[in-house]
């Protein structure tokens, strides 16, 4: 369930954060709502996971996760280029966050 907590936090941290360059330095009221509402949803679920979760362990996923899927909007829907540096740093934070969650004892509270 913690997990589960932690996806909507991210999941809700990336919309906010795609829309913040939509809201065009809070210029823009539905895009600066979203980022505003997105930041507060995605606050509140993490605080949800952290009843449970070690703390390094969820903000590792957070990031590396977020990152990652910040990158993909920004690709998809920003046309932001990603350059073979670009995926190979993606790709080495998924890594890490697996490595962590598969290998470390230290991943559940």
């Amino acid at each position: 369930m913690s997990y589960a907590l932690l996806m909507v936090a991210i999941l809700a941290e990336v919309a906010a954060t795609s829309a913040l360059k939509q809201s065009d330095g809070f210029t823009r009221p539905w895009p600066t709502l979203v980022t505003v509402a997105g930041y507060a949803v995605a606050f509140y679920f993490l605080s949800l996971a952290l009843r449970t979760l070690p703390t390094g362990v969820a903000y590792a996923i957070w990031s590396g996760v977020g990152i990652v899927l910040v990158t993909a909007v920004a690709w998809i829907w920003h046309g932001q280029r990603l350059d073979a540096g670009a995926l190979a740093g993606m790709a080495l934070i998924v890594a890490g966050v697996l490595v962590m969650n598969l290998f470390s004892h230290g991943t559940h509270g």
